[in-house]
This record gives structure tokens, sequence and C-alpha cells, in this order.
């Protein structure tokens, strides 16, 4: 069929002359996606929803993760990238943005096979502006690997969520939902071997990502390391309505970990103001889960699901997965795990995710390798 234009190139949009069903670069990595976290504060419940577009592979796929007590329930879906790029729907997950940066609806139907399975039907509200995170890149040897660009936002969320049995109120009050948007070159599964997976793998990565609701601002943190503690990201940002943003110096972080691992139960992000007055955001671990379950991010296993891979049209999975039990999910170690936290910052209380991944060598934390971990106690 000859390549036709789409309704998308009847508005004055373009970014190059290109019709909209193209990306400017012929990189099989192109990827367009989101990610919403939803988290009540008493830590019961973690949902973590996304979709992503890949357009040089033809590929469209979404997912949903919800961590109830042990339990990981999951749905997944993908299928091949039509023209209609505002129709966000994959299988029974679906995304309505009702209002651009404002307000979305987060749909996945329930299976009617299994009425106990996971669904939901959300609200998401923005209480704050989305802010852009630093540009982001990463090279590997002389290869650019990564190229995105990312915005971030905190707000609330109304609904309801049910899963084994159980249906969850979602109230603006007690759950809150942060989101990123992301889009540019980052890598599929399935392209590297050889060389680029081994010579090529680094020698220690360190990542924070933190984006905290309060009722009256909103922080956001990123930092990524490598093993000596060479900073190649950085970010501190304090977003108010009304206001411009306010940078927050250069944060450094103090994690205790669980002895034995290197999974987080608190820690303190140590900011400064514009007056150089020290602050300190404090994160409490509620729960817990991690991308590399469920969620299709790497090291994900191909049995299982990774983004962007190409599963046959109209393909759907339903599964859930027991984490109290870690050596049943040995990848999960090393990729990164979303963690829902309470947070605490100059006498106030927010919410929101202290994401982390620590892998290899990283000499700021003490950890001499891929096998290093937290020393158990007393040691």
């Amino acid at each position: 069929m000859p390549d036709r234009p789409i309704a998308l190139d009847e508005y004055p949009i373009h970014q190059v002359p290109l019709s909209m069903r193209h990306v400017a670069t012929g990189d099989r990595n192109a990827y367009d996606r989101c990610i919403f976290h939803v988290m009540d504060h008493s830590g019961r419940a973690l949902l973590i929803a996304g979709l992503g577009v890949y357009p040089n592979t033809g590929v469209i796929d979404a997912y949903a993760t919800l961590r109830l007590g042990d339990r990981l329930h999951a749905v997944r879906a993908s299928d091949a990238l039509g023209d209609d790029r505002l129709a966000l729907a994959v299988g029974p997950l679906t995304i309505t943005v009702e209002e651009p940066l404002a307000r979305l609806r987060l749909t996945c139907a329930a299976d009617p096979a299994d009425p106990d399975g996971l669904a939901y039907d959300l609200t998401w509200t923005a209480t704050f502006p989305a802010t852009w995170e630093p540009h982001h890149t990463q090279y590997r040897g002389d290869r650019l690997l990564l190229d995105g660009r990312r915005f971030v936002q905190a707000g609330t969320c109304t609904g309801t969520l049910r899963a084994a049995g159980q249906e969850l109120a979602v109230t603006a009050g007690e759950w809150t939902g942060t989101r990123d948007r992301s889009w540019g070159v980052r890598p599929i599964a399935g392209e590297d071997g050889g060389r680029a997976a081994e010579e090529l793998r680094p020698e220690g990565f360190h990542w924070i990502w933190c984006p905290v609701r309060f009722d009256d601002r909103f922080v956001m943190v990123i930092v990524q390391e490598d093993a000596d503690g060479h900073r190649t990201l950085n970010e501190a940002t304090m977003v108010r309505d009304g206001a411009r943003d306010t940078q927050l110096g250069w944060p450094h972080t103090d994690i205790r970990y669980r002895p034995g691992t290197r999974h987080p139960e608190r820690a303190v992000i140590h900011l400064t103001d514009p007056a150089r007055t020290p602050l300190d955001l404090t994160a409490e671990i509620l729960t817990s889960s991690p991308l590399a379950v469920g969620a299709g991010y790497p090291p994900a296993s191909a049995e299982d699901w990774q983004h962007g891979t190409w599963r046959g049209r109209g393909w759907t999975d339903r599964r859930s997965y027991d984490l109290s039990d870690p050596a049943a999910h040995p990848l999960a170690a090393y990729g990164v795990t979303d963690h829902a936290a309470r947070f605490t910052l100059d006498g106030r209380t927010g919410y929101g995710i202290f994401e982390h991944g620590s892998f290899g060598r990283h000499d700021p934390s003490g950890f001499t390798g891929y096998d290093s971990v937290a020393p158990e106690a007393g040691q």
C-alpha cells in the first residue's frame, strides 16, 4: 500500500518534512511512551501503568502492574501500530487524554474469564504544572545508546481498582499519582549482543529518580552516576504554582539498605535552596515493585515480556507473581525498582516514588562489584 497521509498531517505540528506517520530518525530504537504511578498513602497498593509506541518496529504496547500485599498482578498487551496515533489503546488497556497536561483517564477492562483479575477506571488530575527533566543521553563506547527527552508531573487520582477479589476506592486525599512522558531513542530488546553485551557492559551504574508531591509543592530529583561516582545526570527542582521553578543544588543521597541486598529501606536526599540553606528530603519506603517483573523493563526475560517486542497481533497476557521470595525473580536485583514512599521535607509530609537501581561497582556506596551488597547486621 502506498504511504498516504494520516489524520495528524492535517494539523500544523510537523517538525520535519515527513508525514506524522514517521519519526525523524531511522533508528529501530525510536520510542515514545509514558508511565504512571498510583499509590495509596498507607503503602497498601502501588499501581504502575504505561503505554509505548515504537514507530520503526511497528509495535504499540501497554502494561499495568498492581502490587497488593506480596502479589503482583499484571496485564500486558501488544499489537501492530496503526495510523491513528491519538488512539492510546492496546487490548484492555487505554489512556485517554481528556485535557492535555491536566486530566487523563486510565482504564483496564476486566477479563470476562477472570472477574477477580486486575481492572481499573481512574482519573488522573494534575496538581502542579508539568516540568522538564534534563535531556538524557548515554553512550556505550562510541555509540549513542540513549537520547531522550522527558517531562514529569504530579497529581491525584480518583476511581476504582479491582484485583484478587478486592475493590479499592481511589480518592484524592488518600492516593497520589505521578507520571512521566518520554520520547527519543532508547534500546529495545533483541538487537544488541556480542561485543555490546560483553565488552561494553558498564562497570557500575547508580540511578535515583524521585518525583514527590506535597500539598503546596512538587519536588523532582534525578541522579545518575558511574562506578566511581562521576555524575552524568543531575537535577533537583521544586515546582510551585505561580512561581518560577527553584533549583535545589547538587543532591547527595544517604541510603540505608536492607542487609544483604541493595534494596533501600530509607533514604535522605540532601538538597540546598538558593540561599544555601540545607534541606533534607527523607524517604521512608512503603512498598516496592521491580520493573523487571511484569512491567517489561530490562532485564525482564524474553520468555516473560519486554517493551517494544513483537508478540503478534492482538496479544494480551495476564498473570500474577509472588514477590515474597526474592530468589524467585533473580533478574529483578539487576533492574530498576520503583518504591512508593512517604517523604518529609522542611516539616511537610508528601508522597511519591523513590525509583532506584544500583548495579556493579559504586564507590560512594561502598559496592565493589555486581555481587556486592549491603553488609549484614553486625558486620
